[in-house]
């Protein structure tokens, strides 16, 4: 993909639930050269998977044009749902290989509309390992907490 088909942007994403379910919270950190951007927010009850999805929705819908994307994600879920199991579940109407529904099917349709105007590779990434954009991703997850519940960790 050349330059004019669009910038390249790195994305990193986490997402953090306090219970789960419970309060859940979602951040992502966008780079493209020398621009930044972060992301985040919550919700009052929710979970994990939740929060790593809208992690990876809101980042893809804040880029205002096609462009070339990487997420960096520390959640098998999302990476391997958008490499592994998405083409399956709607080859099969959103049902899983078993017949069941896709659990967070919401979601899940609405990172395929997000995703489809981009060039995206998905990349897994250990979490808590001290990546310095899967940390800042971890953090901003944590503040959207915060701004909605107004407690920090251990208070």
């Amino acid at each position: 993909m050349s330059e004019k088909e669009g910038p390249q942007v790195e994305i990193y994403t986490d997402g953090a639930c306090k219970g789960n379910p419970g309060v859940g919270g979602w951040g992502a950190l966008l780079i493209s050269g020398a621009h930044r951007k972060e992301l985040c927010g919550a919700e009052p009850m929710t979970t994990n998977n939740r929060m790593e999805l809208m992690a990876v929705i809101v980042a893809l819908q804040s880029l205002k044009q096609p462009s070339r994307v990487e997420v960096h994600a520390d959640s098998q879920y999302v990476v391997k749902g958008m490499t592994e199991w998405l083409s399956g579940w709607k080859r099969r109407g959103w049902r899983t290989s078993d017949g069941s529904p896709v659990k967070n099917v919401d979601l899940w349709q609405q990172l395929d509309t997000a995703a489809s105007g981009h060039r995206i590779g998905w990349n897994w990434v250990r979490g808590h390992a001290g990546h310095p954009g899967n940390e800042r991703a971890d953090a901003l997850a944590n503040e959207g907490i915060v701004a909605l519940t107004g407690k920090r960790e251990g208070r």
